[in-house]
């Protein structure tokens, strides 16, 4: 059976923020900032099974997170040195009999910056969204929505070095990825801008979408 592969994206050092969120969601070894770390997302989502095996076997990398879904499998991994993470991600590859670039581009499904969130509005997605920190009212709130979902990721990362704003919820699973971040209105606009330069990026080595 072909084995497409979707994500393909490699953080250099992960921030504080992400990574405290991506332990607190993380059913594996709990990434903590610094660390260098790989998001993968291939299709369909049982072949994620025999990548982890690889990459745990050949590498010294840990594994944060793997979500096998019918569709769709994902797998995070990390360690603290760079070039640790990066062989694991050309195990995989090899693997796949591929390259990076054959991974899909990522497209952007919105891309708001809501501003003065009201009381209401805040309590509402703080009931909602609980892993992350609070949205207070009076402050903006940057949102963005891309497909394939792994890439969020980087995203978030990219706008967390970028933008002194606060991470309320990533979501990097499934058809779509979600970011929420709040902050000042120029803090906000500061991610935002951080994080579609960090998926034109990406973007530059990937493959249109069939």
């Amino acid at each position: 059976m072909k084995i497409s592969l979707r994500t393909f994206v490699f953080l250099d050092a992960l921030q504080p923020q992400l990574a405290s969120y991506l332990a607190t969601s993380s059913q594996g070894f709990l990434p903590v900032p610094g660390d260098a770390c790989m998001w993968i997302e291939v299709a369909p989502g049982m072949a994620v099974h025999n990548l982890s095996d690889i990459a745990l076997k050949k590498t010294n990398v840990r594994m944060g997170e793997q979500v096998v879904e019918r569709a769709f499998g994902s797998m995070e991994i990390h360690f603290r040195n760079q070039s640790e993470v990066l062989a694991a991600g050309d195990v995989i590859l090899r693997q796949l009999d591929t390259t990076m670039e054959s991974r899909l581009r990522c497209k952007i499904a919105w891309n708001e910056i809501i501003r003065a969130i009201t009381p209401d509005h805040a309590t509402l997605i703080n009931r909602q969204l609980r892993k992350g920190s609070m949205l207070l009212p009076g402050k903006s709130m940057f949102i963005l929505e891309v497909e394939p979902a792994g890439y969020i990721v980087y995203a978030a990362n990219e706008a967390e070095k970028a933008a002194h704003v606060t991470l309320v919820d990533v979501k990097p699973f499934g058809s779509f990825g979600r970011l929420t971040m709040m902050g000042s209105e120029a803090e906000a606009e500061e991610a935002q801008r951080a994080a579609v330069a960090a998926i034109e990026r990406l973007n530059q080595r990937a493959a249109a979408h069939p």
